[in-house]
């Protein structure tokens, strides 16, 4: 089943706080994934913080993006 992102909050330790369409708030650590491509180009702290919300999931400039399931899935609740 897939579940929409409906916001998202950075945190300076590379983690975002999310909101989904079915009223859950979850944590996910981007750390491990930030030395894979394409997420190492959102590494530095500037960039990371740039994540907005589109198309039911979080996005990055630079066409970057991760799957909704993923973000649920992988993440923990708040």
């Amino acid at each position: 089943m897939l579940i929409d992102v409906v916001s998202v909050k950075t945190t300076p330790d590379f983690q975002l706080e999310l909101a989904f369409q079915n009223g859950e708030q979850r944590r996910f650590d981007m750390r491990p994934l930030l030395t894979m491509r394409p997420w190492s180009r959102i590494s530095s702290s500037q960039l990371f913080h740039r994540a907005k919300i589109a198309y039911g999931t979080v996005i990055w400039p630079g066409e970057i993006d991760i799957a909704p399931e993923t973000l649920y899935d992988d993440s923990t609740p708040l």
